[in-house]
């Protein structure tokens, strides 16, 4: 829809007025191009206003009894549900100092009364066009917010699968990582924004391979001692190249890519955390990472069988994870193996 045409429909005004008498006034200069709902009390504008489907503007009355227009008007305004609707007064009141109160609780308009059916017309249209536009640009930057949001996870995708390439040829690793991540997050309780974020955070864990050495990535056997001395930095170099940022999406994928490594009973690197000190989801990335390195095949080892290394996991629980976070694993583990089993790297 075009949100600025205005003939491309009929749009509809609430007219409130506690004189019935002026709602048919009103209702005869207008209803030949819009739609015409009526209340007589304020109370019943809030409930008309607020339903579906919602009034295009508002006509409003300032001397009602029990709730007067300006009371009316602040309500609408402070409502989400209704704030953007525009208001127009329509009143005997015609004093400045009223027509300013009218204007700081958010009206858009003052037409006094006896009313004159083409200026209110005029009135009307005009702020529609207004609201119209309005809406339209506000469209606009959501659409554009969404673009960059979007473009930004893309970007932390991709830079997550150019580290994988180093020893993941498909990159499908950060694929059911970030999904083992989300679901353990909801399993532990966590809300859907902070689901979501570890989601979208926990593929740049392992950004920092990008500092070692592909000999080492990639070798076959067992790592001698400098070869482990060039593994053991990658955490505090992932979270090198993260920090720095004012996001609160790459400042939780910095302090993921920095502790995953840890262990909960301390004997994790690259700082010896222990416990609760490892950010919460540095430990559910910790679980998620060593569930999908044991089921996956690596230059040095075959692919484990899940239950294999379910049972891993938990035999690792209270020292490499934490006993919590363990739980919630298992209690999802048919949706972890679903996820598995969707981005499976076998072609």
């Amino acid at each position: 829809m075009n949100f600025l045409d205005h003939k491309q429909l009929q749009y509809t005004v609430l007219v409130v007025d506690d004189v019935v008498e002026n709602i048919d006034v009103l209702r005869g200069a207008l209803s030949d191009e819009y739609r015409i709902r009526a209340t007589t009390s304020g109370k019943a504008a809030l409930s008309a206003a607020a339903k579906n489907p919602q009034p295009d503007i508002i006509l409003l009355d300032i001397m009602m009894p029990e709730m007067d227009g300006y009371e009316v008007c602040r309500r609408l305004k402070k409502n989400p549900l209704t704030s953007h609707i525009p208001v127009i007064f329509v009143t005997a009141k015609n004093e400045e100092v009223d027509e300013l109160k009218g204007f700081e609780t958010g009206a858009v308009d003052y037409i006094n009364k006896p009313i004159s059916g083409a200026i209110t017309k005029a009135r009307i249209k005009t702020h529609l066009a207004l609201s119209n536009q309005q809406k339209y640009l506000e469209h606009q930057v959501q659409e554009k917010t969404r673009e960059l949001h979007e473009t930004r996870l893309e970007i932390i995708k991709r830079l997550g699968k150019a580290a994988e390439y180093k020893d993941n040829d498909t990159g499908l690793h950060i694929e059911r990582i970030s999904r083992y991540c989300y679901h353990i997050a909801k399993s532990l309780g966590l809300d859907e924004s902070q689901a979501y974020l570890i989601m979208q955070a926990s593929p740049m864990h392992d950004i920092g391979k990008i500092g070692v050495p592909d000999h080492v990535l990639k070798k076959p056997g067992k790592l001698d001692e400098i070869e482990w001395s060039q593994i053991v930095p990658h955490p505090e170099i992932g979270a090198g190249i993260l920090d720095g940022s004012r996001s609160e999406l790459l400042d939780t994928a910095r302090i993921i890519a920095l502790q995953h490594h840890e262990k909960w009973d301390g004997t994790g690197y690259p700082s010896g955390l222990q416990g609760e000190d490892i950010h919460m989801f540095a430990r559910i990335t910790a679980v998620a990472d060593v569930f999908d390195a044991l089921t996956s095949k690596r230059p040095y080892k075959k692919a484990w069988p899940s239950k294999k290394a379910v049972e891993h996991i938990t035999l690792n629980k209270g020292t490499h994870f934490d006993p919590q976070i363990v739980d919630a694993f298992i209690k999802i583990l048919p949706e972890i193996l679903a996820i598995q089993k969707q981005f499976d790297d076998k072609p």
